[in-house]
């Protein structure tokens, strides 16, 4: 186990090193300088220089991404008049549009999407795969063709579609949910759950959708496996098949399905924080595309990486423990 740890943490080290090259590169393809963006239409091209110069574009491309790295671990800061200086904490440099610090509008956006993500986790892994269970489980009955019918149609719908109907009729027209709107869950626990409710229907039912079919059809086939029978065969009771040994078996692939899509959804829910005006990582990151803000941009997407990679490693972990079958090597 340990030497398959170390092994996944160096490569998973390698992948964001690489992640982070290729992303800087990508900005430095932009025709359009940041320093044009933040000086506006009618800056001289001299304000324009005055502007790179202060935040160090006017330098190498080697030595930004160095420059960069060097303030992932030291920091880096801009001070009053404008030009960038070394700080003494880890600050990711600073955002070229506000010059706030990156790790304070991390820190600011990560709260609101972990909030959605994780209260949507949980409705859509309850409901989609407990509903594909029983729909597996009642295979060819009313029940199946409703709840797979049901499935169908909302993994049709666009989380923006879905969204906006639900906040016109459960919030605006009847008032029977709360405005979506992010607090802090350490001071107030109920006003938090109240402000996430209406993301996390949203997003945990077009998610559901999808868990609903494939727990469905990983169960049906596994119901069929032969250990499946040999337990049947000794005599075992069908709720006892059914939860020990064939629930067990079906989950598995879709704990990686899970894990890959809880990494890339901790990155950030684009679509599902601009609906419900949230402002969680995935906003903070479509603006500073918008902005061309370099270092926002890459602190948004090494985040995401981390997160993709880490929950990666982590459902190989858990592998193990689901199946006793994989061993890892």
């Amino acid at each position: 186990m340990l030497r398959f740890l170390i092994k996944r943490l160096l490569l998973a080290s390698t992948t964001l090193v690489a992640i982070s090259i290729v992303t800087f590169l990508l900005f430095f393809a932009v025709p359009t300088s940041p320093a044009w963006v933040m000086c506006g239409r009618n800056c001289s091209p001299e304000r324009i220089a005055q502007v790179e110069q202060s935040l160090g574009l006017d330098q190498p491309i080697t030595t930004q991404y160095v420059d960069f790295v060097k303030g992932v671990f030291q920091g880096r800061e801009f001070n009053d008049a404008g030009t960038i200086r070394e700080c003494d904490a880890p600050c990711l440099g600073y955002s070229f549009r506000s010059k706030e610090p990156v790790t304070d509008t991390i820190t600011r956006a990560l709260p609101v999407t972990v909030s959605i993500v994780g209260g949507a986790m949980v409705v859509f892994l309850t409901v989609g795969i407990g509903l594909g269970m029983l729909a597996a489980l009642r295979k060819g009955t009313v029940f199946d063709r409703v709840s797979i019918g049901a499935s169908v149609g909302f993994a049709s719908t666009q989380t923006y579609t879905l969204g906006g109907v639900l906040l016109l009729l459960l919030v605006y027209a009847t008032g029977i949910l709360p405005n979506p709107r992010y607090i802090p869950l350490t001071e107030d626990p109920l006003g938090w759950a109240g402000g996430m409710l209406l993301p996390w229907i949203t997003l945990g039912l077009i998610n559901s959708a999808m868990y609903a079919r494939l727990a469905r059809a990983q169960m049906i086939e596994t119901l069929q496996e032969d250990f499946v029978r040999t337990a049947r065969a000794k005599g075992l009771s069908a709720g006892k098949v059914n939860r020990k040994h064939a629930l067990r078996a079906a989950i598995t692939p879709l704990v990686t399905i899970a894990g890959v899509d809880l990494g890339s959804y901790l990155g950030g829910v684009v679509i599902t924080e601009s609906v419900f005006s949230l402002g969680g990582i995935g906003r903070e990151a479509a603006e500073a595309v918008a902005d061309l803000n370099l270092p926002v941009v890459m602190a948004t997407v090494l985040l995401a990486a981390f997160f993709i990679v880490a929950m990666n490693i982590i459902v190989d972990v858990l592998y193990a423990v689901i199946d006793p079958r994989v061993r890892l090597g």
